[in-house]
């Protein structure tokens, strides 16, 4: 985990700049949790980011991925997080949770879920994947 953290320190530094983040509420709710110092830490970092709406179209893609995947019951809002991308157009989902988002098998499902509902899934990887350097 201390080196996802600090992959992730390395890509806010040195390639953040080359893109245009968004968030959701979901990732502001998810930031806030945890260690209170930590999640001053992360606050601080996505504060000012443009937030993406949970639209019904959203959630509609969202229930669609959660059974199309084959995720589990307490994976629900990592179908959101995904819809919420795919739905906005947004390229890239960068994130750390390989067990239901990053994965290589469950993404091929995401991909064709998102495909078979008439979007265009985002490229889903970690920092690891987005760095240039």
């Amino acid at each position: 985990m201390a080196a996802n953290q600090e992959a992730t320190r390395s890509w806010w530094e040195s390639s953040r700049p080359r893109y245009e983040l968004f968030i959701s509420a979901i990732v502001t709710q998810e930031a806030s949790g945890g260690d209170l110092e930590a999640a001053k830490r992360r606050a601080a970092a996505i504060e000012g980011l443009p937030e993406l709406d949970i639209s019904e179209e959203v959630e509609l893609l969202a229930a669609r991925l959660f059974a199309g995947t084959a995720l589990p019951d307490n994976a629900k809002t990592d179908a959101l997080h995904i819809a919420v991308v795919t739905v906005h157009g947004i390229n890239y989902l960068l994130t750390w949770n390989c067990k239901h988002i990053a994965n290589a098998v469950i993404r091929t499902k995401i991909e064709g879920v998102c495909r078979a509902a008439g979007y265009e899934p985002p490229v889903i990887c970690t920092p690891l994947e987005l760095m240039e350097e």
